[in-house]
């Protein structure tokens, strides 16, 4: 059988959840049955798309720069007709729109998938005019959430029937014990203490501020508590200061940007997300597949992610009060935080393993290459 050749158009290949699902895809696609490489509109590479050269995936990097640039239609549909290629999977709204009219009147498949949505969101009447036409050209569209998908309908005008809900998977987090056990201690933290966390950009987005002014009411009630905070960004010399401000500094650590974090996730007695925004966060995934309980803030895919009263507690959004009473209410029960954790990982091996989440892909009509071969494998991540 000839092998089906996929291209994934992106911006880049730098650290983030898009591209974080892009190498999942590429490293998980069965090489029997498709050639696959990765074409960057932008001219920056990324570690990431240095990891998988390494590894000796094509990867090839145009020079978009911003703006509406008839250059990257031609570059692309040059790359598609030289490079015979029979799927183009086109990731976030730029390349699609780009990648969609560069396959125009070729043998190309396009597939498109939005991975978030910008806060606020919002439209334009471009759009109302252009997305029509571009969904008539393209032969999938999906999403990451639930929540994603409906802002598509809201502000992208596609139609809801058109899209399909295919959720982000990832392979599960390997924690190294004895080294958790030696970062408590390099953290001076007490070893009877409940520690709270999370990993995020420090970014207004993300919204730490609330969830120190949480914090600082949770402490009132349970003084053995502390907070890790696992990023860095543009916020963190104001949330350092609101820590002073609040008198809880000797409570919180900043811990700066770790590039794998699975060792201080796993530290965490409850892993905390007060995102303003978010699409399918892969820190909830990771923090998931160690067995973690959470609480989150209602914002795109975290209600989808954290089954209420399952394995975790999801809030109003922007809600100090809300926020750090969730958090009391797991504090308050050994048991509920232990069945939370062990629903968390069965939820996470059920819906967001990243076997699950290539099957589903690779499910998708354009892509099913081997009907009977991809039912068999289905059956294992089930």
């Amino acid at each position: 059988m000839t092998k089906k050749k996929i291209v994934h158009l992106t911006y880049d290949m730098r650290i983030g959840g898009t591209e974080t699902v892009i190498k999942n895809l590429v490293e998980g696609t069965d090489k029997a049955l498709f050639d696959v490489e990765i074409l960057c509109i932008e001219p920056e590479l990324g570690p990431f798309g240095q990891q998988l050269l390494d590894k000796g995936y094509n990867i090839t990097n145009l020079n978009w720069l911003g703006g509406f640039d008839r250059e990257v239609i031609k570059n692309i549909r040059q790359f598609i007709k030289k490079h015979d290629i029979d799927i183009l999977h086109c990731h976030q709204y730029t390349p699609w729109v780009y990648g969609t009219l560069a396959a125009t009147l070729t043998k190309t498949k396009v597939i498109f998938t939005e991975h978030g949505r910008f806060y606020p969101d919002s439209s334009s009447w471009k759009r109302k005019l252009i997305n029509p036409i571009l969904v008539a050209m393209t032969d999938h569209i999906t999403t990451i959430s639930k929540a994603t998908k409906q802002a598509l309908v809201k502000y992208e005008f596609i139609p809801e029937s058109k899209i399909e809900v295919i959720y982000n998977g990832i392979e599960p987090l390997v924690p190294d014990i004895d080294a958790v056990e030696r970062l408590k201690s390099d953290l001076k933290i007490p070893h009877d203490a409940k520690i709270l966390g999370t990993v995020a950009r420090l970014d207004p987005i993300k919204n730490q501020t609330m969830m120190l002014r949480a914090f600082a009411q949770v402490l009132k009630e349970y003084p053995n508590t502390f907070l890790v905070i696992v990023g860095d960004g543009e916020e963190r010399t104001n949330l350092e200061n609101l820590t002073d401000t609040l008198d809880i500094r000797n409570h919180v650590r900043f811990v700066g940007y770790i590039a794998k974090p699975v060792n201080h996730i796993q530290l965490m007695d409850i892993f905390l997300l007060s995102s303003l925004s978010e699409g399918t966060s892969m820190t909830l995934l990771e923090a998931m597949s160690l067995g973690k309980p959470f609480v989150v803030t209602n914002v795109g895919g975290n209600p989808e992610v954290v089954n209420e009263y399952n394995n975790g507690l999801v809030t109003q959004n922007d809600n100090c009060g809300n926020f750090s009473f969730a958090i009391e209410q797991l504090l308050l029960s050994e048991g509920t935080l232990n069945n939370y954790g062990e629903n968390s990982r069965s939820r996470f091996q059920d819906n967001f393993c990243r076997s699950k989440m290539v099957y589903n892909y690779f499910s998708l009509k354009t892509l099913k290459a081997n009907k009977n071969q991809y039912d068999r494998e289905g059956k294992d991540v089930k």
